[in-house]
């Protein structure tokens, strides 16, 4: 079917409360449906008309498929024309390396690399091991405690900050900003007041390093140079932010949603208690099973692209649910069953896929690889609290995240 007129699936609501708490059904019917259908979708400014494509092999080729920009000055025009409220006009968003195409993003990717270097990550290890304990010794055996807010949300703000050398005072600034960002049900005004706060610390904090520049990212940043170019300011704060806000997400969402699907699978936390070998082979079965991202990043089209019988016109918005792509029966075999030693668990799309492929990545592994292994020589028995129906996941488009996750160790 040959498509260049819009069409809506009927009876799908992907903003609905009870998609977002369980969206697997959903992405089940979508993917026998067809694996590219027209949906409305809330972004960090407006509803949308846009095109979601749920299976893993068009899906992985359209987020490498150059005909898919992310360039952010045309961006806007695009969202304007495909917003559902039609007195809605998109502003510029800052260019940033996740809002460009190469050429662009080449360059700016080129000189982000040269301050977030795998030297860089691994050098954290030991500081990350020890807050990692640190924040363990608070946990008392036996009592009930909060998985999400004492562990998962606390240990990648930590990371997160000490990489970029924010102050720990304002670590709670990033999470209030980060969650008005990502969720479903505040206005666009809130969500741009929250973005304008951040942006205004951000030129603080650019300021400061600038006189005193330290050990960290944001004082790399600056100084990172390629032939004499260096980062702007703008360019500085959107990547700042960009790490502050999708590293902290991503990682949190990760533990709790890891530490959920083993308490699920008990048997598979019992194989990692038997063999701590498999445990970073078990992040990425976790990062699978579990996207930390419901969405990929918007894009939208250049010129006509067709996947499978449907060709998606030029100037339409197009996501990648990566949730339903990472659980594709014909790319998993039994895809909604837990395998820490499921072999092809590395091929998951949570990362992306691409130029635009998560730079921050072999940071998150680490997180995951030292959480993992401290919670389970710590603590043998995992209990959750609560019955597993009360659990609630945060009411977001993009991300995919418990509220809390109430548990004891022993």
């Amino acid at each position: 079917m040959s498509i260049g007129t819009t069409i809506e699936a009927g009876g799908v609501d992907l903003l609905s409360w009870s998609f977002v708490q369980d969206p697997y059904a959903t992405y089940e019917k979508l993917r026998e449906e067809g694996a590219v259908r027209r949906h409305v979708v809330k972004t960090l400014a407006t509803e949308l008309h846009a095109w979601v494509v749920t299976d893993y092999e068009n899906g992985r080729a359209l987020l490498a498929d150059p005909r898919l920009s992310k360039d952010a000055v045309n961006l806007p025009a695009v969202v304007t024309a495909q917003s559902v409220d039609p007195d809605f006009k998109a502003t510029e968003q800052p260019r940033s390396m996740l809002f460009s195409d190469p050429p662009e993003h080449t360059r700016l990717r080129k000189l982000i690399g040269k301050a977030f270097t795998m030297r860089r990550v691994q050098k954290m290890r030991p500081w990350i091991e020890q807050t990692t304990d640190a924040l363990l010794d608070r946990i008392v055996p036996g009592e009930e405690f909060d998985l999400v807010d004492d562990i998962a949300l606390a240990l990648p703000i930590y990371v997160i900050g000490n990489l970029l050398g924010v102050p720990e005072e304002r670590f709670e600034d990033f999470k209030t900003w980060s969650g008005a960002l990502a969720s479903v049900d505040i206005s666009a005004e809130e969500k741009q007041k929250a973005l304008g706060q951040a942006f205004a610390y951000l030129g603080q904090l650019v300021a400061e390093k600038r006189a005193n520049p330290g050990e960290d990212m944001v004082s790399a940043l600056i100084e990172a140079d390629d032939d004499g170019v260096r980062l702007t300011d703008t360019e500085l704060m959107s990547t700042i932010f960009l790490v502050m806000n999708a590293g902290y997400e991503t990682t949190a969402n990760m533990i709790s949603s890891g530490v959920l699907a083993l308490l699920d699978h008990p048997g598979q936390l019992e194989q990692l208690r038997t063999d701590p070998s498999l445990i970073p082979g078990a992040v990425e079965e976790f990062l699978r099973y579990e996207s930390p991202l419901n969405l990929s990043t918007i894009r939208y089209t250049t010129s006509p692209v067709e996947v499978g019988d449907v060709t998606i016109p030029e100037g339409e918005i197009v996501f990648i649910a990566l949730m339903s792509a990472n659980r594709d029966p014909e790319k998993y075999a039994d895809p909604n069953r837990l395998d820490v030693t499921r072999p092809a668990a590395h091929s998951h799309l949570s990362f992306g896929h691409g130029v635009h492929h998560c730079l921050g990545a072999p940071l998150a592994r680490l997180e995951g690889e030292i959480i993992f292994t401290k919670l389970l020589e710590r603590f043998p028995d995992w209990r959750l609290t609560v019955e597993p129906a009360a659990l609630e996941w945060r009411y977001t488009a993009q991300f995919r995240g418990l509220e809390k996750l109430p548990v004891r160790m022993a």
